[in-house]
């Protein structure tokens, strides 16, 4: 039987997605929304998402910490997710305020600008139970590496690199993708990391940060990879 999977990537316009049939590529998609990758997906095993999914009643998530760690000077490209109450606020200021509150720190503005996407992602994660797993690009290829990768996403030596490393696991990426290769390079490069990773959900070989998930109300909060 086939394994259909899907990585996904939020980008500035909307969402970038790479298929992956039985671990090689499938196809790439453009959407607007989540939720029509989501919806044109029918059949897929796992959907991968390169977005946090969960959040903590009153801390940081330790996935974060955890996968920070295990990047090096790729750290930065991990943002630490503030307790569930930051994301209910309707501006900034009163975000930062409770993130202050609750965990002693303050928000950066560029994790409030992901909250449209970010409780996008989560009110289909929560209607979607098994389906939508959370992964980090850098986190993926680092796993693929054996060692966090030097040069940045952005750079050519980096795109080169990040490139081969997808191509030695099985998916060669097409100079023609349609659509989707309006995408940003490091985006459609982002989807197809997080496609392996979903893969890996998909036969039971991945691994996650925390292991076990931290849980709250049911829900595992991890960062797989």
């Amino acid at each position: 039987m086939s394994i259909h999977v899907m990585g996904v990537d939020a980008y500035a316009l909307g969402w970038v997605g790479v298929e992956l049939r039985d671990g090689a590529f499938g196809r790439a998609v453009l959407a607007s929304t989540l939720y029509e990758i989501v919806a044109g997906s029918s059949g897929a095993a796992v959907i991968g998402v390169d977005i946090p999914l969960g959040m903590m009643p009153d801390r940081w998530r330790a996935a974060d910490t955890l996968a920070a760690d295990q990047l090096g000077p790729r750290r930065s490209s991990v943002f630490r997710v503030p307790p569930r109450a930051v994301w209910a606020e309707s501006d900034f200021a009163a975000a930062n305020r409770r993130c202050r509150e609750l965990t002693g720190a303050g928000l950066s503005r560029q994790s409030w600008a992901l909250r449209p996407k970010l409780l996008e992602a989560n009110a289909l994660w929560e209607r979607h139970p098994g389906l939508l797993f959370e992964a980090h690009p850098e986190v993926s290829f680092r796993t693929m590496a054996g060692e966090p990768l030097p040069w940045a996403k952005k750079t050519w030596t980096g795109q080169s690199r990040r490139r081969d490393l997808l191509a030695r696991n099985g998916i060669t990426l097409p100079d023609q993708l349609g659509p989707a290769g309006q995408a940003p390079p490091d985006d459609i490069l982002d989807a197809a990391a997080v496609a392996w990773t979903a893969h890996r959900v998909a036969t039971g070989a991945a691994l996650s940060f925390p292991s076990p998930p931290e849980e709250d109300n049911g829900s595992r909060i991890a960062i797989w990879y």
